[in-house]
């Protein structure tokens, strides 16, 4: 089995034994792709997936890498953006971003403030009640979306009636 992966203007990937390295004007994304049976090249313009057996599992992988470095070359020339809102009924919730952590002051009238980790190459902005998450890696930006949505879960309440938090409005390239 053979898929082809056409790299568009602006981007520039590189091959490193098990490693797919994809850079353009927002970043440098890496990721191991540690699937012996898969050979990856690059010929003019274009990156070939092939593998060594044919099977039903071969083709699933093929599939799935085509899938992550095709969001890896989007992702570097366009980025990805998620747009998230925070939701209160009593208590004002406020955000703020400190270092690598989303400070979540106020939920629920807790003393103590709740935090969310941030992964590297995320950028938060807030503005009064809505966060926008971006960045180049897809999975960065979705996963640091999703502590924030974890981190503000409420537990030990009544979904109906308690519900405050901080949850993903839209997703956007």
């Amino acid at each position: 089995m053979k898929d082809i992966i056409k790299i568009p203007d602006g981007a520039k990937v590189e091959l490193l034994h098990n490693d797919v390295k994809v850079s353009g004007k927002l970043g440098e994304i890496k990721r191991t792709f540690i699937e012996p049976d898969v050979k990856k090249e690059i010929q003019g313009g274009e990156i070939i997936l092939s593998t060594v057996k044919e099977s039903r599992k071969a083709k699933r992988i093929i599939k799935s890498y085509k899938s992550i470095i095709k969001s890896m070359l989007i992702g570097v020339i366009k980025g990805y953006e998620y747009k998230m809102k925070i939701i209160f009924t009593h208590f004002p919730t406020t955000a703020k971003v400190e270092g690598t952590k989303l400070r979540i002051d106020n939920f629920l009238g807790e003393r103590a403030p709740r935090y969310a980790k941030i992964l590297p190459g995320v950028e938060i902005k807030i503005n009064k009640q809505e966060l926008v998450l971006t960045g180049a890696d897809l999975c960065a930006v979705s996963q640091t979306a999703g502590n924030i949505e974890q981190t503000t879960r409420v537990v030990g309440k009544d979904r109906r009636v308690f519900q405050d938090g901080i949850y993903i409005t839209e997703k956007a390239l």
